[in-house]
């Protein structure tokens, strides 16, 4: 996943594709079924190379959204209707009301007739069961099954679409616990469905509990479990409500509620996802919550928890810089690596960055976590104070080491290489050697020219050279010569049937 992450990031700046947010020509972008489409370019050496284009949001594979578009292109009326077609047909069967009436069905019959199709994901009324005979099928669904709707569905599992990886039980109370401790009465779900689903069950069980929570997420399947005030089909990565403006002024409302006080906004993004569509999305949230903010407060910032690896780090505080990371391990219940309990290398990566002020979040004492009385923050305890760099530096849990060259504490994996002028892996490939000799690493020749190089290698290569420009005179003679080859391949034919007869 880190080297995921730092391919990302040298796509950005070296080579690859990159999106280009608030770019767009006059029109407004073209529409997948996830919404409008996001302005994209190739990029070669930090330079624009080629057209831009049009792709999805939300698919990074071709397979699972196959929309392009150049973008001055001009789409004839027959295509523009063709597309429109293709996006109402991706449409999910039934509306979020109609999935509402549903519900309320389905609440009212007896245990023992609440069945859910686990092979189409839905909650199953009477008249339905004989269509799902030959399917998997849960039946005798109590309240309590309804309630965990995150457990009831199967989580999304494309990671270059839409993967869900669900909070375990013990990272979602923390959240819930420490955003209750700060004092907030309102939390906006984004992509964190098991949050907004403690939150509602704390509701329903505890009469004092008097958190709201509204939950905005990619994955329809809730609005079957959820009315249109608690949950909004969004798509973080265009800032696009497929409910429409009704949809959007749910969200506004919600922000808005106490002249925007008492509110945080809780997102847990796909982690292939790229941060810059992300960053634009959540900035668009902000200035719908400073909509009620008087201009003496125009400062003021909508407090965040984003929940992302620590190796994005750079990337979430270029957008936003007031952000700080904490070192609170987030695991996952669908996760093979993701996990609570785990050391070294193979702890889980994923931290909560948060604009709210490192000394006001208290970590759990019970899991390692200490007090840094320089930092005045929380730290994981692998995380060693630095009287250099004065801070706790570790990111990832171990104790990182002090390079005087550097500058700077690094992983305790790596060590300084004089040829890269940096610290790094042992055994890695060196930056000075790729640029200049394969053979002996100098820069000013290449393999062929290089002092290093023997003279019998040089002549064995002379030779392969010589017979490989034979060979390929004797191909080009076939191709201009066919009767000649056809002829040889007949002779040789009519020997192989006479030696036979001889036998």
């Amino acid at each position: 996943m880190e080297d995921a992450a730092a391919g990302t990031e040298r796509n950005r700046r070296g080579s690859g594709v990159a999106v280009l947010l608030g770019q767009e020509s006059g029109r407004p972008a073209p529409c997948c079924p996830h919404g409008p489409t996001l302005l994209f370019v190739k990029i070669s050496q930090g330079k624009e190379e080629g057209r831009r284009f049009y792709a999805c949001s939300a698919c990074r594979d071709r397979k699972d959204c196959n929309f392009f578009q150049w973008e001055n292109e001009k789409v004839s009326e027959a295509r523009l209707s063709a597309r429109e077609e293709v996006n109402r047909s991706c449409q999910p069967s039934l509306s979020h009301r109609q999935n509402m009436e549903r519900y309320k069905q389905f609440g009212l019959l007896p245990t023992s007739k609440r069945k859910f199709c686990q092979e189409c994901q839905q909650l199953l009324l009477p008249m339905e069961w004989g269509k799902h005979s030959g399917h998997q099928v849960l039946s005798d669904l109590s309240i309590a099954h309804l309630q965990r709707p995150s457990q009831l569905l199967c989580p999304l599992k494309n990671k270059k679409t839409n993967a869900q990886y669900l909070f375990a039980d013990r990272s979602c109370q923390f959240l819930l616990d420490l955003i209750i401790a700060l004092g907030f009465k309102r939390v906006l779900c984004v992509g964190t469905p098991r949050l907004h689903e403690l939150i509602r069950l704390k509701v329903s069980r505890e009469l004092e509990f008097s958190v709201k929570s509204l939950l905005l997420d990619i994955d329809f399947r809730y609005s079957q479990f959820y009315t249109e005030d608690d949950f909004c089909h969004y798509n973080m990565f265009n800032h696009y409500f497929f409910g429409g403006e009704a949809a959007h002024e749910i969200c506004r409302k919600f922000l808005h509620q106490e002249k925007g006080e008492g509110v945080i906004l809780v997102t847990d993004p796909p982690f292939g996802g790229l941060v810059e569509p992300l960053a634009f999305s959540f900035k668009k949230l902000i200035a719908t919550w400073r909509e009620t903010q008087e201009e003496d407060h125009s400062s003021k910032e909508l407090p965040i928890f984003w929940i992302f690896p620590y190796f994005f780090e750079s990337r979430i505080l270029e957008f936003f810089p007031s952000f700080s990371m904490m070192d609170y391990q987030v695991d996952y219940d669908n996760h093979a690596l993701y996990k609570h309990g785990k050391t070294g290398r193979k702890q889980s990566p994923v931290r909560i960055f948060t604009n709210i002020s490192p000394s006001m979040i208290v970590l759990p004492v019970e899991e390692g976590y200490r007090f840094c009385s320089v930092c005045q923050r929380y730290v994981s305890s692998g995380n060693q104070h630095c009287e250099i760099c004065n801070s706790c530096t570790s990111k990832d849990g171990r104790r990182w080491n002090h390079c005087f060259l550097c500058k700077k504490c690094v992983k305790p994996s790596w060590i300084h290489c004089n040829t890269c002028d940096r610290c790094a892996l042992r055994g890695h490939a060196c930056e000075s050697a790729k640029a200049g000799c394969f053979i002996c690493g100098g820069a000013g020749h290449k393999r062929s020219n290089c002092p290093n190089l023997s003279v019998t290698e040089r002549a064995g290569k002379a030779d392969r050279n010589q017979k490989l420009k034979k060979n390929k005179k004797i191909k080009m003679d076939t191709v201009k010569r066919p009767y000649v080859k056809h002829a040889t391949f007949a002779r040789k034919k009519i020997k192989k049937k006479k030696n036979a007869l001889a036998c």
